[in-house]
C-alpha cells in the first residue's frame, strides 16, 4: 500500500554554515510541500508492514522504522539469517523549481557479539537511471553488548542532486551482517539489529535542497 507523506522544502543548517561567502543568497523556502510516496519496502529485514516512513516536525528529515531487521547467527538462527537486507524505493515529488539530495543518515540499533565476531551495517543511496551511487559502510566487533548508532554524512561536494525536472524513485538500499569468527555459535547467538531497546528502530534521513537554475 502506497503511504503519502508531507516535506516541507527548507535548506539545511549545514548548507548555509558551510557555503562560501561568494556563494549566492540561499533560496527561499518553496511554498509547497514535496511528497514522498513509499513505492516499495522489500527485503529480509523489512518484511511486509514491519517498515514504516514518519515525517519530522521540521519537514527537514525523514524516519524509517523497523521492528523485524535483525542478522544472527547461533543455534536458533536458520543458515540465511546471518544477513538481512531492506530496500526502500520512494517517488518524491518536489516542489516546482527546487530539487534535493540525501545529506546524512543516523542508523541506531543493538549489537550483541561475542569474543571473535563481527558484524556490518551498509547503505547506498541512488536516484533510479542514475550511476552515481552514495555508498557507506560501518564495521562491529565482539566483544560488543550494547546500544550502536552510526551516521553517514555526505560531504557537500559530494551531494547527488535529483537533476531539476526529472522524475526519479530514491532507491535506499541497507544491509546488516553477522559473522561468527571462531566464537562458539553452538551455544550462543550473535545478532545485529536495526531494533532499539524498544523493539522499533528510527533511522534519520536528512534532505539538502537546491533550487534549480541556481
Amino acid at each position: 500500500m502506497l503511504r503519502s507523506m508531507t516535506v516541507g522544502a527548507a535548506l539545511l543548517g549545514v548548507l548555509a554554515a558551510a557555503a562560501p561567502a561568494q556563494a549566492q543568497p540561499q533560496p527561499p523556502k518553496p511554498d509547497k510541500m514535496m511528497v514522498i510516496d513509499v513505492v516499495s519496502a522489500n527485503g529480509s529485514g523489512c518484511p511486509g508492514g514491519s517498515a514504516d516512513i514518519q515525517v519530522s516536525p521540521d519537514y527537514t528529515a525523514f524516519t524509517v522504522t523497523y521492528s523485524q531487521y535483525t542478522a544472527s547467527v547461533g543455534p536458533e538462527a536458520s543458515p540465511l539469517d546471518f544477513r538481512k537486507n531492506c530496500q526502500l524505493a520512494l517517488n518524491i515529488r518536489v516542489p516546482s523549481g527546487y530539487t534535493f539530495a540525501i545529506a546524512s543518515a543516523d542508523y541506531r540499533g543493538y549489537a550483541s557479539l561475542r569474543p571473535g565476531a563481527t558484524g556490518q551495517q551498509a547503505a547506498s543511496y541512488y536516484f533510479q537511471g542514475h550511476s552515481q551511487t552514495a555508498r557507506s559502510r560501518h564495521n562491529f566487533k565482539g566483544p560488543m553488548e550494547d546500544s550502536w548508532q552510526r551516521t553517514d554524512q555526505v560531504a557537500i561536494a559530494s551531494y547527488s542532486y535529483l537533476p531539476c525536472g526529472e522524475q526519479r524513485y530514491l532507491n535506499i538500499n541497507t544491509e546488516l551482517r553477522v559473522n561468527r569468527g571462531w566464537s562458539d555459535t553452538k551455544k550462543h547467538t550473535n545478532f545485529l539489529s536495526m531494533d532499539s531497546t524498544d523493539a522499533s528502530i528510527n533511522t534519520l534521513y536528512r534532505v539538502a535542497w537546491k533550487k534549480c537554475g541556481a
